[in-house]
């Protein structure tokens, strides 16, 4: 997938747990984890708009766009 999900840098900078982020978005820690994990293929606006409302962050710190070449680059050094 060439979205990458950075949720988990956000709440570690806000030091913000899974469990508290989860109850004030008001999402099932379940759901939350899969979109964490970037086990998700799909977030709805809604969901998005009120997790950048409890971190205090914008959307393109949450999400990041990467052209499958350069993934594929970077797999390429790590494995060298």
């Amino acid at each position: 997938m060439a979205i990458i999900l950075r949720l988990d840098r956000v709440m570690a900078d806000r030091k913000m747990s899974l469990n508290e982020l989860s109850a004030r978005v008001g999402i099932s820690n379940v759901n939350l984890s899969n979109l964490k994990t970037g086990k998700v293929k799909a977030v709805r606006f809604s969901t998005l708009e009120a997790i950048c409302d409890v971190l205090d962050c914008q959307p393109g710190d949450i999400l990041e766009y990467r052209r499958e070449e350069e993934k594929e680059a970077d797999l390429d050094i790590k494995e060298s």
